[in-house]
């Protein structure tokens, strides 16, 4: 009998750093990390909700714009919200990609999974295509519904002309100017609304919550 082994998000990262070691400027890749350290020790408990809280409702466009809410979606089963910045961080799209490949487990513990990000439909619907997300990926203009949840911070300056300097604009991937993106965080929400599991690995955004964890609370 085969062993289900689930992916090691702490594995796949040294590879992407030693991949964007390869690919970016040394001075780029500098204001990056910088960054997320600095992120790292300023939101050191960014999540707005625990265990046992009733989750806010939302509607949310997906990425097609046709909304979908919460009250729905927990008709069926738990649901596992996951909220990332957007399909230009190199991090939140191997966070995806790995969530995807235990997302058979996850149907099979009768839950759903949804990302949220305040990117526009257009550009969730990119990073939909591009990873090969079968689950719903949902954008939330302005943090309204994330920052209930999570914390929301405003990007830093360096960090968007490093951006810019690397041939991406930062703003178009938005619906607003307001350059605010959510700290990552991870909810496991049963039917009747209460929090089963809440985590982050606070404002590091290159750290993220492992595949594993997310199985292991919703077996819990």
């Amino acid at each position: 009998m085969s062993v289900q082994t689930n992916p090691s998000y702490q594995q796949a990262l040294q590879e992407l750093i030693t991949q964007l070691e390869g690919m970016l400027p040394a001075e780029q890749l500098k204001v990056f990390n910088d960054e997320a350290e600095r992120l790292g020790h300023e939101h050191t408990k960014p999540l707005k909700l625990k265990k046992g809280d009733t989750a806010p409702l939302f509607s949310l466009p997906n990425a097609k714009n046709a909304q979908v809410n919460l009250t729905d979606l927990l008709k069926s089963g738990p649901v596992v919200l996951t909220f990332y910045r957007g399909a230009w961080c190199p991090y939140c799209n191997l966070q995806l990609k790995q969530y995807q490949s235990i997302l058979d487990q996850i149907h099979g513990m009768g839950a759903q999974l949804v990302a949220i990000s305040p990117q526009t439909p257009d550009h969730s619907l990119d990073m939909q295509q591009k990873n090969e997300l079968s689950f719903e990926v949902l954008s939330d203009a302005g943090n309204q519904t994330t920052k209930q949840y999570t914390t929301v911070f405003e990007y830093g300056a360096a960090s968007l002309k490093a951006m810019k300097d690397l041939g991406y604009d930062f703003y178009s991937f938005y619906s607003d100017q307001s350059g605010k993106l959510p700290v990552p965080a991870t909810f496991v929400v049963n039917q009747d609304r209460i929090i089963t599991f809440a985590a982050s690995e606070g404002g590091d955004y290159r750290q993220r919550v492992e595949a594993a964890e997310i199985l292991k609370a919703l077996n819990d």
